[in-house]
Parts: C-alpha cells; sequence; structure tokens
C-alpha cells in the first residue's frame, strides 16, 4: 500500500473495492469476491491501465499434498485451494471482458522472505 501511495505512476488506487460474484463449487451458489487492489496507473507508454490485483501466499496456488490419511486439514487446505481457483478464473473473465488487467501476486513478487 505504501508503494500504491508514493509510485509516481499510480493515479489512484482502492482495497477491496470491486465486487466479482462467483459460483462456488463447494455449494454451488453464489458468491461475492473482493479482490484486494485496483489500481489505475500510466504504463510505460503513458497509456492509463486498470489492474486489479490479489495478494496471496505462494503456497495458496499449488494444490495440497495429499496425506497418507485423510486429516481435516487437507480437506480444508482443498476446499481453499478450490474456491480460490474458481475465484481467480472467474475474475481473469471479469477483467477481460472490461478491459482491465488481473494480477496474482505472492511473497515472491513483493520481495517478501
Amino acid at each position: 500500500m505504501k508503494y500504491l501511495d508514493v509510485h509516481p505512476d499510480v493515479l489512484s488506487w482502492a482495497s477491496e473495492e470491486l465486487i466479482i460474484p462467483y459460483v462456488s463449487p463447494i455449494d454451488g451458489r453464489v458468491h461475492r469476491y473482493f479482490p484486494d487492489f485496483y489500481v489505475m496507473k500510466k504504463n510505460q507508454e503513458g497509456i492509463i491501465e486498470e489492474i486489479v490485483i490479489e495478494v496471496k501466499p505462494s503456497k495458496q496456488l499449488q494444490p495440497p499434498k495429499k496425506p497418507a490419511k485423510m486429516t481435516r486439514k487437507y480437506v480444508n487446505e482443498m476446499r481453499t485451494y478450490a474456491i480460490n481457483q474458481k475465484k481467480f478464473q472467474t475474475a481473469e473473465e471479469f477483467c477481460r471482458k472490461r478491459g482491465l488487467k488481473y494480477m496474482i501476486m505472492t511473497e515472491h513478487e513483493l520481495g517478501i522472505k
């Protein structure tokens, strides 16, 4: 957020302001996804871009490893993974239709160890 506040090419930004409806793969019902950031910025050519950004730990972008014995932790991790994948897929389509860019950033892109 500090980066967005001070970067000269960022014209405006908001946190969790955009609502993207998606159908949950768990219960089949419509839910609301609030991506972490909406950013309006100038690119290197001076063209204004609108970017929707989700920040997630890289671990949540990979399917969890199946343990030898089914555990509650594994079931919860699979549930989270399935929901996140549906959110990401829906957000990509939502953004593409509206001429927005969609990005998922992890600790790697953010330089966090």
